[in-house]
């Protein structure tokens, strides 16, 4: 393609609810982070996020951008990021196909003072060093400890950094040493009201060694396709 096809937009030129139906877009397919907190009364609050990563491994961290909500002109914080900021702790539970329509639901805007497990009747399990409890329908819950919050851009969206200090991993995907993706049936957010599970899985040595190796080529020669 010639760069005169291309539709060029100056992100100068972008307000915030264009920006985000670009960024969806492009930025695709996301892992979903089905987060649970806690608040001051002991209620359970359980949200997806797709803005989520991983971002360390010594030690274990994730980060997840959770903005202010929309619909008043200077916004409002959202139940999780207010009950990170005054607990420190939060549960990431991977979103899977299995689990998907029930993490969906969790979207909704409840109240602040409805528990999102109670009124979907979501099961849950005790975490084993943080307070909010784990989701027992996902099959990887990860407890994790505010480690930093860093503000962006101006202000609307903020980080959540956290340690992973406890893995929680069903024995249908974890042998003990390797998580098996394909048997955990992931979903990814696309953008506007779109999922996607895994299709067609692509399967290339790694070309650099990672830690542990895991997937390395090491020194093998490559060899030129069609030789």
């Amino acid at each position: 393609m010639s760069d005169d096809t291309f539709i060029t937009i100056e992100s100068r030129t972008l307000d915030t609810e264009a920006a985000y139906r670009l960024l969806v877009g492009c930025v695709v397919p996301r892992p979903v982070a089905w987060i649970t907190t806690i608040d001051a009364q002991g209620l359970v609050n359980a949200a997806p996020f797709s803005s989520y990563n991983y971002v360390a491994t010594t030690p274990p961290m994730l980060a997840v951008n959770i903005a202010l909500r929309p619909g008043t002109p200077v916004g409002t914080i959202k139940d999780t990021a207010r009950n990170i900021k005054a607990s420190g702790e939060f549960v990431v539970n991977v979103a899977t196909e299995a689990n998907m329509e029930v993490m969906h639901r969790c979207g909704q805007n409840f109240p602040p003072e409805t528990s999102e497990t109670e009124a979907l009747d979501i099961p849950l399990l005790p975490s084993r060093i943080v307070a909010p409890p784990r989701i027992a329908l996902s099959p990887v819950q990860m407890e994790c400890r505010l480690d930093q919050i860093v503000v962006l851009g101006r202000g609307i969206n903020t980080l959540y950094i956290g340690e992973v200090v406890a893995f929680h991993l069903s024995p249908d995907i974890y042998d003990g040493r390797r998580v098996d993706g394909i048997a955990m049936r992931p979903v990814a957010r696309l953008g506007g009201p779109f999922y996607a599970a895994l299709g067609e899985i692509f399967e290339r040595p790694m070309l650099q060694r990672p830690p542990g190796g895991e997937g390395w080529a090491g020194d093998r020669p490559t060899t030129p396709e069609g030789s």
